[in-house]
């Protein structure tokens, strides 16, 4: 209950399904009784018209039959109604009702009852005028200084003012550029109509100018008119307010002084008579209706607004005095004097809700009851805190925005075939083959409960592709299951770097009547796409430029058992060997060794290797889990293809850069082209002729250019998304390797794949180098910084387009050899600083060993310290020419002081601790990374 609620001192609802409008109501002692006591007119758009005249007992009641003084239907929807002296020879009050082709007035009077069923109530039509023209709204008053009675003018919906003195037509005026009609006032003092034009100006018109000018007969003005005595009609004063107009109104105090009022439709206007701004007020609301009326005891004006929140506000100039809440959204406002009572405000709404009501304060009755003491149990209050503690921890952990759903109530699930179609389903495919395979998929899904707006996604992995990836039901009962089937096929004319799909299933779930829409929820499943869609087997390839090897700690599996859809059964050779080729790519070859437990994996492309070493691993672990084997492993001890993956690297980027230029040189010759057509459409306008100067053969070749680099530049776009699939191929390919090479976790690896792999697809605003260049940069300095002082450098928030790939290729050996000496991705700020130093195992072995600091190399390494400090302090002249003249002897060049700090600071510290049969060790069988580091950090 809010307090400050308008009070209710009389309501009721008018009829059934009637509509109304700000038209619609009036008041006014329509009756002439005398007494001053003000009747309430309402006429609706099905044609009833109905007067009141209140009696509650007490305030709040309804209404009673005596309350209902007349109720009529007429033939026509009622539009406006007013009351006024529209009736000749007489200066009693006479009732005005606007239809769409009438203007009908009445006599509305009453006769005094000898009965108990009290006095009754009558009107009388005095006259009427048919319209030719379809009416939308009139105003009234003593137009052109009459005295004792009022004229009425009325507004068609095609622009033109229609006058009537009283029981005959005066004229007829057409509004200059009009379009749709706004709302129409008068003002007795300056003798004008004011309206609001659909340009959103306020126009004003004086009564003479409209009585002197060229009478309006037709639309358009013809030539006879133009050449009439007649004056045209010509607009006294405007100002633009810059919205639509919902009402406007005169207010005065007396004929010296009046006050125009505009009500917009988020604006507020206060006007003069000549136009000009007093104030204005902007609304923070969407209002409804308005009435400006002037307050007798404190001699100003004040304003009514009501809005589309059921509220009625009343202003003082430009300060709000009082708002109230209202139990409807008032469309016509008005202050009537009824039973003496003066100042109630009466409100209609657009349903037929009919309100007297008076402004006051509303205080609550209720009482909050008295809470009975009771003692505190806190042992009992600490276990249900240690729940609560306990169930939002386990919340936070998960960062599910929607909530989860039951599992049972309605599951996505997708099947693959086994086998391929039949008749390829393949559409506009890139792939230069003879026969472009497609595999059927078929999604199902089951409702336990009814659902609404079901929409069900499905997606691939370009260059994968399907025939459809869209569906749309209706509403879904409980204990119903809905099935879809497509194909997908490879469309673009390269490998794809992932053969997983997904089906998103999206819908509203019903809730309660205060949310008739649902909640929004989500369910998804994942689907594996078989490798025979994008390869055929073909006979194995001996020789190969690009080679890996996988060791496992089982007996060897046969190739046939593995690959069973690849290989055949007659061929002995398949056992130990199988080849894949590529629709759209180079031949791979699997080998598997017949003596120890390895496979090797050899391509001539780098890329084409990762997926078939991916299905090899998935299919292994596939084959040990159904022996119940938990102990399987792979593990990779070769050296990580680092150079060559820089090589696909360097290939993107070049592309993006061939982008970037063919951007640039687009733009100079659609300038050039621009220039060329502005100075021959010169010369065409020149009035006297000029030769051309062969502008338009520059045209011509312009054009030919543009045409060139346009085609240019989509050929090189394409190359660079095959570019970029074939990048995340050699991308999961090295994920891969590492994760088998120092046994990551599958948390680990999450966070690599987050790092290399940030973008679905690659754009010249936000490419794949600036991107993982951050996201390493980021690892380097948290996870796998060496020092605190790598820990205070910050990355900068702008990503741009490096110069070169130097850099990132520096911070994918940096990151290799960082996690071959021990450090462990985690994103947890807690361990940042607290990594485990691991030596680099030999090549021989397949465990890293982990090695910890004793209290003797720590002894070792504060003496490392110490000695690294005094040469910082010895930085001397003397002592710079001494060390270069050493050197010199030895037979070596000088090693700047600057690159010796630099070459102290990123090696690590560990190895010169250890002894030097160790170091013997390492040298016999060096680490790769570590040389490879070595390489890129030399000056």
């Amino acid at each position: 209950m809010s307090l400050f609620k308008a009070r209710d001192w009389w309501s009721t609802t008018l009829g059934e399904k009637e509509e109304f409008d700000q038209g619609c109501l009036c008041v006014a002692d329509v009756d002439n009784s005398g007494i001053g006591q003000d009747k309430i007119i309402v006429g609706s758009y099905m044609g009833f018209l109905r007067i009141f005249n209140p009696h509650p007992v007490k305030s709040g009641d309804g209404t009673q039959a005596e309350d209902l003084l007349l109720e009529v239907q007429l033939r026509e929807p009622i539009l406006q109604v007013e009351v006024g002296k529209f009736v000749s020879g007489t200066e009693l009050l006479h009732l005005a009702v606007l239809h769409c082709r009438k203007l009908c007035v009445y006599a509305v009077s009453g006769t005094l009852g000898s009965v108990e069923h009290g006095n009754q109530y009558h009107i009388k039509l005095i006259y009427e005028h048919n319209l030719q023209r379809t009416a939308c709204n009139m105003t009234y008053g003593p137009f052109g200084g009459v005295k004792g009675r009022d004229l009425i003018c009325i507004q068609s919906m095609d622009g033109m003012l229609m006058l009537f003195e009283q029981e005959s037509y005066a004229f007829g005026r057409f509004l200059p550029g009009f379009l749709l009609p706004g709302p129409l006032t008068y003002s007795s003092r300056t003798d004008s109509f004011i309206t609001v034009s659909s340009s959103r100006q306020v126009e004003s018109y004086k009564y003479q100018v409209l009585a002197f000018a060229t009478d309006a007969d037709e639309r358009h003005e013809t030539e006879q008119q133009k050449h009439s005595s007649g004056k045209r009609l010509v607009v006294d004063w405007v100002l633009n307010i810059g919205e639509q107009a919902l009402d406007i109104r005169v207010v005065s105090f007396n004929q010296m002084v009046s006050t125009l009022f505009v009500l917009g439709e988020r604006n507020f206007f206060c006007l003069k008579d000549n136009g000009q701004i007093r104030f204005m007020k902007k609304l923070d609301y969407s209002p409804s209706c308005f009435l400006p009326y002037c307050s007798v005891t404190e001699g100003t004006i004040n304003t009514l607004i009501g809005n589309h929140n059921n509220m009625l506000l009343v202003y003082q100039d430009v300060t709000l005095k009082w708002a109230t809440q209202l139990p409807h959204t008032p469309v016509a406002v008005k202050v009537c004097c009824l039973q003496d009572m003066k100042g109630l405000i009466v409100t209609l709404s657009d349903s037929g809700h009919l309100q007297c009501s008076y402004l006051g304060t509303d205080p609550s009755v209720f009482q909050a009851p008295k809470v009975e003491s009771r003692e505190m149990n806190y042992e009992e209050l600490d276990r249900e805190m240690k729940e609560l503690q306990k169930i939002i921890k386990e919340a936070t952990k998960t960062q599910d925005i929607l909530p989860k759903s039951e599992d049972d109530d309605l599951k996505v699930t997708a099947e693959v075939s086994f086998h391929l179609d039949a008749i390829s389903q393949a559409i506009d495919s890139e792939v230069r083959a003879e026969v472009v395979p497609s595999v059927t998929v078929k999604i199902t899904v089951q409702s336990r409960l009814a659902v609404q707006k079901p929409k069900l996604s499905v997606c691939v992995q370009p260059p994968l592709a399907l025939t459809c990836d869209q569906f749309i039901f209706n509403d879904i009962g409980p204990a119903v299951s809905k099935t879809v089937v497509l194909s997908a096929f490879l469309k673009g004319n390269c490998p794809p770097a992932e053969l997983e799909g997904n089906a998103i299933f999206s819908y509203n779930t019903p809730t309660a009547d205060f949310n008739p829409k649902g909640v929004p929820r989500v369910a998804q499943c994942k689907f594996r796409l078989p490798l025979r869609l994008i390869c055929f087997p073909a006979q194995p390839s001996k020789t190969a430029n690009h080679k890996l090897t996988i060791d496992t700690n089982k007996p060897p599996v046969s190739l046939v058992s593995l690959f069973p859809d690849f290989s055949d059964q007659s061929v002995e050779d398949q056992v130990n060997s199988l080849g894949f080729q590529f629709l759209a790519g180079s031949r791979t070859t699997l080998l598997a060794s017949k003596t120890s437990q390895r496979y090797r994996i050899q391509s001539d492309q780098l890329e084409d290797i990762w997926l078939i070493a991916n299905e090899l691993t998935l299919r292994l672990e596939e084959h040990f889990k159904k022996q119940n084997c938990k102990d399987f492993l792979c593990i990779f001890s070769g050296s990580i293809p680092l150079q060559e993956y820089f090589e696909c690297i360097d290939h993107h980027f070049e592309l993006r850069l061939n982008a970037e230029k063919f951007q640039e040189l687009l733009s100079e010759r659609a300038i050039q082209f621009r220039a060329i057509e502005r100075r021959l459409l010169a010369r065409f306008k020149d009035k006297t002729p000029a030769p051309l100067q062969h502008l338009d053969t520059l045209l011509e070749g312009t054009y030919r250019q543009v045409i060139a680099l346009a085609d240019a530049a989509e050929e090189n776009q394409a190359n660079m998304f095959q570019a970029f699939v074939k990048l995340k191929s050699a991308t999961h390919l090295v994920i891969m390797l590492i994760s088998l090479w120092q046994k990551l976790s599958p948390d680990q690896v999450a966070i690599l794949e987050a790092t290399f792999l940030p973008l679905m697809q690659d754009t010249q605003e936000l490419g794949w180098e600036e991107t993982v260049d951050a996201a390493i940069s980021y690892l380097l300095r948290t996870c796998l910084s060496k020092s605190s002082k790598e820990q205070a450098l910050t990355l900068t928030s702008q990503l741009s387009i490096p110069k070169d790939t130097s850099r990132l290729k520096k911070h994918i050996t940096l990151l290799c050899d960082r996690l071959a000496k021990g450090g462990r991705l985690c994103l947890n700020a807690d361990t940042n600083t607290q990594q485990a130093i691991i030596m680099p195992a030999p090549r021989g072995s397949s465990a890293s060993v982990e090695c910890q600091r004793t209290d003797a190399t720590q002894v070792n390494m504060d003496k490392f310290l110490k000695c690294k400090r005094k040469m910082e302090e010895k930085n001397t002249k003397g002592y710079t020419t001494e060390n270069a003249k050493r050197q010199k002897v030895r037979g070596c060049t000088a090693i700047p002081e600057s690159d010796l700090e630099e070459r102290t600071a990123v090696q690590d510290p560990t190895p010169i601790l250890t002894d030097h049969k160790h170091l013997t060790k390492q040298k016999s069988k060096p680490d790769l990374s570590q040389s490879v580091l070595d390489e890129a950090e030399k000056p």
